[in-house]
């Protein structure tokens, strides 16, 4: 059962000097983003060395002031040297929904740079934790072929039952849960929209099963809004998968200064 660590310290002490006060929570899949979901995965990126490119499109009126132009898009787009892998942050973008939450973050690669198109597409929400996300595109970027297959379904499983996950009753070699039942990741159906090359996912008819993709969603409480959802393409490599997944369960803390309204009685925390 989860409980603060410390019960008797104020959850929303004086804010010092400086800034929030700042936690060590777990469970990690519960933590939230801590409302720096783009600074933390961008920190990343540009460690990496990937380049990050800005894309705005709206109108400006002759003699307008800068503050007064009427942006209609915004984005920012991080291109891996090579360019066969991009992330794009599209959160002020009107972004499209996953599980009714607005989506953050698409992440894309292709086998080749004789194709603008992606291989595949993976797609994380608001309040994914952004060291997951962190940890998924350092294992892209550390693969020499980003859209070539490797390992299987039971990687992904493997990495969240290592740290305590368990696998579901009915369907041991495509779904697992946290021990508390609130996290979740299932081999399945790919939500509408979701980019991928592979050619089933076009033609495969409304009462026809297409190829399945890993889903992972948090659901604090039953029929209650999700916390977070992320979703992978049916092409994305089961190892890249994993490496998101292994993050995501890991029992390591992780600093927050913003916790998630939903889950916050059900993390235990520490102040830092």
């Amino acid at each position: 059962m989860e409980a603060p660590l410390y019960p008797y310290f104020p959850f929303h002490p004086s804010i010092p000097p400086g800034g929030q006060p700042a936690f060590w929570v777990g469970p990690r899949h519960l933590a939230g983003d801590d409302r720096c979901l783009y600074d933390c995965v961008a920190d990343t990126l540009s460690g990496l060395g990937w380049t990050s490119l800005t894309i705005v499109r709206g109108r400006h009126e002759p003699d307008e002031e800068p503050e007064d132009r009427q942006v209609l898009r915004s984005t920012v787009l991080h291109i891996s040297p090579d360019t066969l892998r991009w992330a794009q942050w599209g959160l002020p973008d009107e972004p499209f929904h996953l599980g009714d939450l607005p989506i953050a973050w698409q992440i894309s690669a292709r086998a080749d740079t004789s194709s603008p198109l992606a291989s595949w597409s993976s797609y994380f929400t608001t309040d994914v934790p952004g060291e997951a996300v962190a940890d998924f595109l350092v294992a892209l970027d550390a693969r020499d072929q980003p859209a070539t297959p490797l390992a299987d379904p039971e990687t992904v499983l493997g990495a969240v039952a290592a740290h305590g996950w368990l696998r579901d009753i009915d369907e041991p070699q495509r779904a697992a849960t946290d021990p508390t039942f609130t996290s979740h990741i299932s081999l399945g159906d790919v939500p509408p929209l979701i980019q991928d090359a592979d050619p089933r996912a076009l033609t495969t008819a409304a009462d026809e099963a297409g190829p399945a993709g890993w889903q992972a969603w948090a659901e604090p409480t039953l029929g209650a809004p999700c916390l977070w959802a992320a979703s992978f393409g049916s092409s994305v490599p089961h190892d890249l998968v994993a490496a998101f997944a292994a993050s995501l369960s890991s029992t390591a803390p992780v600093l927050r200064r913003v916790l998630p309204e939903a889950t916050r009685e059900r993390l235990l925390r520490a102040p830092a």
